[in-house]
C-alpha cells in the first residue's frame, strides 16, 4: 500500500462504519457535549433520488452505493454465487433496503439472553430500546413508541393486490395480524416500513442527520478503514485511507466496529484478530488468536414462486409520468411502495414452538435478485426460511484490505433448511389458489405448474433459491469459545474495542435485520456511555 501516513487528532470514540449501527451509535453517543466522536465511512453521500424513492431501491444495487459482494459458490446450489447487496453510503444498508420494520419474535431474544448469559438482551429487556427508538405513526401503546428518531408508517399507497394476498391467506386458513411486532407475530398482514411521508426513512436521517451540527461530531466520508491499531492489547486507534492517503487515528476510550457481517469480522483479521491458522495464511500478523471471528455467518434464503397476472398493472409499470408526478406531488402512487407489501409468518410443521417461515407478497416480479428489470406484469410470492440451521462463514483472500473477502454463506449445507422450504413452497401455491388472489392469478411462471411433489421442487429450490440479504452472526456475541464479543459487545481478549453491528446476533431473529440491528446500536450506546461514566441515552417515556 501506498501513499504518505497523515494523522488526525485524538477522538475519544472512534465509530467504523456509518450504516444502521453506525449512525445509531453517533447519534446517541454525542448526545453527551463531553464524547468526541469520530464515524468513519467507506462510502458517500445518501443524497440520491433512487434512496429516497421507496419502490427505485434496487435501482441502488451493484451502483457505487453498494459494495456489490457475490458468494463463493455455493454446493448446495449447484455452484451458483449469489449477489449481496451491502449499502456503501452513509445509512449503510438501511438507505437501500426494502425498509421493512421487522423485530422478530419474542422468543429470538429471549434465547440471546441464553446464549449470552445476560437479561439485558431478553425480549423483556431490549422492548424498551425498541419502543425508545421508534416514532410509530399508529401512536404508543405496550409495545411501540412514538418520539424516537426512527419513522415508521403504514404504506401510503398500497397495491390492491396486497389486500387481496391478506383475504385469500385467511381463506386459506391463517389467521390475520394487523402487528407482526405487536402480542404476536405469528398470521398475514401488510407490514410498517421505515417511511416518512412516502419517503425512505433511514439510520441517516433518524439518528446522523440531526447530530450533524454537533461541534462533538466529526463524520469523515470515503474514508475506508484498512485495520485498527492494537498497542499491549488494547486498541488505540484506526488507520484508514482517504483521498489516496493513509490516516491514522487515535482512540482515547473506545473503538466500535460497525461495518456489518461482512466487513467487521473482515477489518478484525486484516487487523491480526482472528483464526490464527487462516491470518497466517494469508499473511497477517497474529496479535491475537480468536478463532470465531468470521465463522458462524448465517443468512435469510428465500424461493420465489412467480405467477403471471389474468389483468392489472404491476409495481413494473411504476415508474411512469403519473407514478413520479404522484410521488414529487403528495408522497404518494406506485413508488411509495417498498415492493415487499404483505408478509406472513407460519410454522412449516406444526410442532414448532415458534414460526420459522416468512412471506413477502410482492405484486412485481422479482427474479434473479432484480438483476434484470422485470418485463411483464406478474406476482411473486417469495418463500423465506427464517429459523436457519445452515452456517457460513467469511474469510480473507489476502491481506490487501481492498480485496472482498471470501463469503461463504453455506446455504443449504443443513437438510433441515431445504425440507422447510418446500414445504413453504407448497404453501404459497396453497394461498395463491384460494380468495381474490386466486382470480388475479394466471399460469405459474416458476418454479412452473408442472413441477409437482417434493423432489421435484427441492431441485427447483437450489435452483432458484436467492438471499433476502440478512448477514448476521460472524462476530456473535457469547461465552464460548467461538464467540468474539461478550455480552456487552467488547472483543473477548482486547481491550477498547468492540462489535456492534449485526454480525453480534448469535442467532438470526425470525424476521428482517435492520431494526434489531437498531436496538443492538441503541444498547451499545448506554453501554459505552456507561462505561465511561458518560450520562445515559435519554429513559424511554411511559406511553402506558
Amino acid at each position: 500500500m501506498t501513499g504518505a501516513v497523515g494523522r488526525d487528532d485524538g477522538f475519544d470514540v472512534v465509530v467504523v462504519g456509518a450504516g444502521s449501527a453506525g449512525c445509531t451509535l453517533a447519534g446517541r453517543l454525542t448526545e453527551d457535549p463531553s464524547l468526541r466522536v469520530l464515524l468513519l465511512e467507506a462510502g458517500g453521500s445518501d443524497d440520491v433520488l433512487e434512496v429516497q424513492v421507496p419502490a427505485a431501491m434496487y435501482k441502488t444495487w451493484r451502483t457505487r452505493l453498494d459494495w456489490g459482494y457475490v458468494t463463493e459458490p455455493q454446493p448446495g446450489l449447484g455452484g451458483r454465487g449469489l449477489f449481496w447487496p451491502r449499502g456503501r453510503l452513509l445509512g449503510g444498508s438501511s438507505s437501500i433496503n426494502a425498509m421493512i420494520y421487522m423485530r422478530g419474535a419474542a422468543a429470538d431474544y429471549d434465547e440471546w439472553a441464553q446464549l449470552t448469559g445476560d437479561d439485558g438482551w431478553s425480549y423483556a429487556d431490549v422492548l424498551p430500546l425498541f419502543r425508545r427508538a421508534e416514532d410509530n405513526s399508529r401512536g404508543a401503546d405496550a409495545f411501540h413508541g412514538t418520539g424516537g428518531p426512527l419513522r415508521v408508517e403504514d404504506l401510503r399507497s398500497p397495491h390492491a393486490w396486497t389486500r387481496a394476498v391478506v383475504e385469500s391467506a385467511v381463506a386459506a386458513g391463517y389467521v390475520r395480524n394487523d402487528d407482526f411486532n405487536g402480542a404476536r407475530q405469528e398470521g398475514v398482514g401488510t407490514y410498517q416500513v421505515t417511511q416518512k411521508r412516502g419517503r425512505r426513512w433511514s439510520a441517516a436521517d433518524a439518528y446522523l442527520k440531526p447530530a450533524l451540527d454537533r461541534p462533538n461530531l466529526t463524520v469523515r466520508t470515503g474514508a475506508q478503514a484498512t485495520r485498527v491499531l492494537l498497542t499491549d492489547g488494547r486498541a488505540t486507534g484506526v488507520e484508514y485511507r482517504r483521498g489516496g492517503q493513509l490516516h491514522t487515528v487515535r482512540a482515547e476510550a473506545e473503538v466500535v466496529l460497525a461495518g456489518g457481517a461482512i466487513n467487521s469480522p473482515q477489518l478484525l483479521m486484516l487487523s491480526g484478530i482472528g483464526p490464527a491458522a487462516h491470518l497466517r495464511e494469508v499473511g497477517v500478523d497474529v496479535l491475537h488468536d480468536l478463532p470465531g471471528v468470521g465463522a458462524g455467518l448465517q443468512d435469510h434464503p428465500l424461493v420465489p414462486t412467480i405467477w403471471h397476472v389474468r389483468s392489472g398493472r404491476s409495481l413494473f409499470r411504476a415508474e411512469s409520468p403519473s407514478g413520479y408526478a404522484q410521488w414529487f406531488g403528495a408522497r404518494r402512487g406506485p413508488l411509495t411502495s417498498n415492493l415487499a407489501e404483505a408478509g406472513l409468518f407460519t410454522r412449516s410443521d406444526a410442532a414448532l414452538a415458534e414460526p420459522d417461515l416468512q412471506y413477502h407478497f410482492l405484486p412485481v416480479k422479482f427474479w434473479r435478485q432484480a438483476e434484470v428489470d422485470p418485463d411483464v406484469d406478474a406476482f411473486t410470492a417469495a418463500t423465506v426460511l427464517v429459523h436457519v440451521e445452515s452456517r457460513g462463514s467469511v474469510r480473507l483472500r489476502s491481506a490487501d484490505p481492498s480485496w472482498a473477502p471470501a463469503i461463504d454463506a453455506g446455504y443449504l449445507t443443513d437438510d433441515r433448511d431445504l425440507e422447510a422450504m418446500v414445504t413453504g413452497m407448497e404453501r404459497a401455491r396453497d394461498i395463491a389458489s384460494v380468495g381474490p388472489l386466486a382470480g388475479v392469478l394466471a399460469d405459474e411462471w416458476s418454479p412452473g405448474g408442472a413441477v409437482r411433489g417434493r423432489e421435484a421442487l427441492r431441485v427447483k429450490a437450489r435452483e432458484t433459491l436467492e438471499s433476502l440479504y440478512h448477514p448476521v452472526g460472524s462476530c456473535r456475541m457469547g461465552t464460548d469459545d467461538q464467540a468474539v464479543v461478550d455480552a456487552h459487545l467488547r472483543v473477548h481478549g482486547v481491550d477498547g474495542l468492540r462489535v456492534v453491528d449485526a454480525s453480534v446476533m448469535p442467532t438470526l431473529v425470525r424476521g428482517n435485520t435492520n431494526a434489531p440491528t437498531i436496538m443492538i446500536a441503541e444498547r451499545a450506546s448506554d453501554l459505552i456511555k456507561q462505561s465511561l461514566g458518560a450520562a445515559s441515552s435519554p429513559a424511554q417515556p411511559d406511553h402506558r
